[in-house]
């Protein structure tokens, strides 16, 4: 095979079923292959050489243009390499086996990789599969913890914690609504808002979403922990797949503060703004309702006016229509409320995946009041004959 000597080449080399790997220097494609097959003990006999990266094969014809220091695989007669994506197949194989024995493969890697892509590849596999995810309390992972107040015994208890704040704050928004109102309309208003703050309690301010130990209906993660982004408010999934495990070490657990409970439809201060337009309009003798008219709700000081999504100009204007031509009804503050608070209204994103674009959704104008029952009509009594 090698009927020209070449320059001295010297390579990183190593066997298709070992992490390890040789510094082999040979001046042809023969004489490395044979080095190679002496050093993992391999015959010499249908063995041949390929390229990592990519598999393509190594001949003598290919040779002189090899990179010095290029990283080789050694493959024996039926043996296959199809480059990176072999090495991802063995590793995810490899899940399913101890997991010492991953960490110890991919351990072995990096300390001979010089590519920061490929170091960086590897170092993140470590992170992932190195942590101490089926760990529960402080006393089992106490780096978790970090940071967290001493009355946070378990993580579940405090990713249930944090659902609950993010809640609570859009509860926070609604409730600052009230100021906008007059005295007798506030009043009707904080009827509603405690209507569904009872809900909220007794639903622990679905603080179950975020925990792993919940029923598998009221949560939004795998019960090892592991969330997956649901794509932005405009789309049915994730396309790049973001996952994240806040169970697994502190900085995941950091990290998973930065996605999103994102509202779909609408954004939060659309479905206030309605919100507080039929609140006002159901009662229109009433004083004090922030003015409506065909362009805009005016704010009071607080109302959020930098929210999700702009401000509609045309929501507003329909809603009050519809009511002044149909006459009072009840607000269905449960449809509110499962478009404020629950998971029927908000995706979990990745901080990447979260627009802040406008949404260009509407509520459903067919829920916004309560339907009426009309009264079912008498049939006048026939006359005895």
């Amino acid at each position: 095979m090698c009927a020209v000597v070449s320059q001295l080449k010297t390579v990183r080399l190593r066997a298709l079923r070992s992490a390890q790997k040789f510094g082999v220097a040979g001046r042809s494609c023969q004489e490395l292959l044979r080095k190679g097959c002496l050093r993992f003990q391999l015959p010499v006999q249908g063995s041949r050489l390929c390229l990592y990266e990519d598999g393509t094969e190594v001949t003598e014809d290919y040779f002189p243009g090899l990179p010095d220091d290029a990283e080789l695989v050694l493959l024996t007669e039926g043996q296959t390499w199809q480059g990176y994506v072999s090495d991802i197949s063995r590793f995810l194989s490899m899940f399913h086996e101890a997991q010492a024995g991953v960490i110890e493969a991919a351990r072995q890697l990096l300390s001979g990789e010089r590519a920061p892509l490929r170091q960086k590849l590897l170092a993140d596999l470590l992170h992932t599969v190195s942590q101490n995810i089926e760990a529960e309390t402080r006393a089992q992972d106490p780096p978790w913890f970090e940071g967290l107040e001493s009355r946070f015994r378990n993580k579940s208890g405090y990713l249930r914690y944090s659902c609950e704040s993010r809640i609570r704050s859009y509860l926070r928004e609604v409730s600052s609504c009230s100021r906008v109102l007059g005295a007798e309309a506030r009043e009707e208003y904080l009827r509603i808002l405690g209507a569904m703050c009872q809900r909220l309690r007794s639903a622990q301010y679905n603080g179950s979403y975020f925990d792993r130990g919940a029923e598998a209906g009221s949560r939004l993660c795998t019960r090892e922990g592991w969330f997956s982004c649901q794509g932005p408010f405009d789309l049915d999934s994730c396309a790049s797949k973001h996952s994240i495990n806040p169970y697994s070490n502190r900085e995941s657990r950091v990290l998973f503060s930065t996605w999103n409970l994102d509202h779909i439809h609408p954004g939060l201060s659309v479905v206030l703004k309605q919100f507080h337009a039929a609140a006002c309009l159901l009662f229109p003798s009433r004083v004090g309702c922030v003015h409506l008219d065909s362009a805009h709700v005016t704010p009071a000081r607080g109302w959020m006016t930098g929210d999700r999504i702009e401000k509609k100009r045309t929501i507003v204007p329909t809603l009050a229509e519809a009511i002044q031509e149909q006459g009072g009804r009840e607000v269905d503050w449960e449809y509110f409320y499962s478009l404020l608070f629950t998971s029927e209204n908000l995706k979990l994103v990745h901080i990447a995946c979260h627009k802040k674009t406008t949404h260009k959704l509407e509520c459903d104008p067919g829920r916004i009041y309560r339907s009426q029952k009309r009264p079912k009509r008498r049939r006048p009594a026939r006359k005895c004959q």
